[in-house]
């Protein structure tokens, strides 16, 4: 099924019915100029798992938080430009000082991470002063400065358990802290009333009903979700584990509790598949503000630019360290 050039309509529906999309002719255009730029630039395109199908299709590497925060740590390419949203971008200054890291939309926020201030998790901290702070990566620079650790959807049980405190402030995600509360013993999870208004929008109903058109398909659903709609999984996974998990189980349909982006990367991984978001299809605006035209006049003008300032990056580099230090 041809899909529709989005480069003209930043919430064009993203469909997989037929589990293929089509490159335009003028998107080939821009891609290859934005090749030969990421090259005199040296430059790397990082993709999270949630951007349109085109732009993934140019990245470097694409994934979920944890495995974009590796990679802008590894890389050697003096240019990062970061397909994904602006806490995506921070998090790569704070590894990376003395490279030019680029967001092409810099209005692709995160409205969880707002949810969230530095000066607010410092009253919480001085309320239960026995208490590590545990940050979700989808928070500020900030935040990240004044946490003890952060974590990903992909490792933050394994992150929580590794804590020497009894008292853990988990922020900003109530549904990822009550998912952690349930798997880790011997620790008071205290939550922060923060949540991902696009994971928060998958009802019990939407996933029921898409099973009853597809009533042998599994459901996938991101620990992001509700606890009602966790109970309704399969499979409860990050981004990079629905792939794993699309791949390793023997059923043919899936139905996706989670940004409707992640249909591309499951159909090209498992091309015999189906996949199905439930029956409101969730998507963020955010997520689909990069376009080609945007990755190219930033590549042209090398803006804009993300930079952590130095004394708020170097309080924030031990918890991000220390995420990248579990293994998820």
């Amino acid at each position: 099924m041809p899909r529709q050039n989005m480069e003209d309509n930043a919430m064009a529906p993203m469909t997989s019915s037929g589990n293929g999309w089509e490159i335009l002719a003028d998107e080939r255009e821009i891609a290859e100029r934005i090749l030969e730029l990421k090259r005199e630039r040296n430059a790397i395109i990082l993709a999270h798992n949630y951007q349109r199908p085109e732009v993934q299709d140019l990245g470097d590497f694409v994934g979920d938080s944890l495995g974009l925060a590796r990679k802008a740590a590894e890389t050697d390419a003096e240019v990062i430009v970061f397909c994904g949203v602006h806490f995506m971008a921070e998090t790569a200054s704070i590894f990376c000082p003395h490279k030019t890291v680029l967001l092409p939309d810099i209005n692709a926020g995160c409205p969880m991470a707002d949810m969230a201030a530095a000066r607010e998790v410092k009253r919480v901290r001085e309320r239960y002063p026995r208490a590590a702070v545990v940050s979700y990566v989808n928070t500020t620079a900030e935040v990240k400065a004044v946490s003890d650790y952060c974590c990903t959807s992909s490792n933050a049980v394994e992150v929580v358990r590794s804590v020497e405190a009894e008292e853990i402030i988990f922020v900003p995600d109530r549904n990822l802290a009550a998912y952690v509360a349930e798997r880790v013993e011997g620790k008071r999870i205290i939550p922060w009333n923060g949540f991902c208004h696009v994971h928060q929008g998958i009802s019990v109903e939407d996933v029921l009903e898409a099973l009853r058109e597809h009533p042998d398909a599994e459901v996938i659903a991101h620990p992001e979700c509700t606890r009602e709609v966790l109970r309704l999984a399969h499979h409860i996974e990050s981004t990079s584990g629905m792939l794993r998990a699309a791949s390793a189980s023997a059923a043919r349909e899936f139905i996706l509790a989670t940004e409707a982006g992640m249909l591309y990367p499951l159909s090209k991984a498992a091309p015999g598949k189906r996949f199905y978001p439930p029956a409101r299809e969730p998507l963020c605006p955010n997520m689909k503000l990069t376009t080609l035209s945007k990755i190219l006049r930033s590549l042209e003008t090398l803006a804009p630019e993300v930079k952590v300032p130095e004394g708020i990056r170097v309080r924030a580099l031990p918890a991000v360290e220390r995420m990248l230090a579990v293994t998820a």
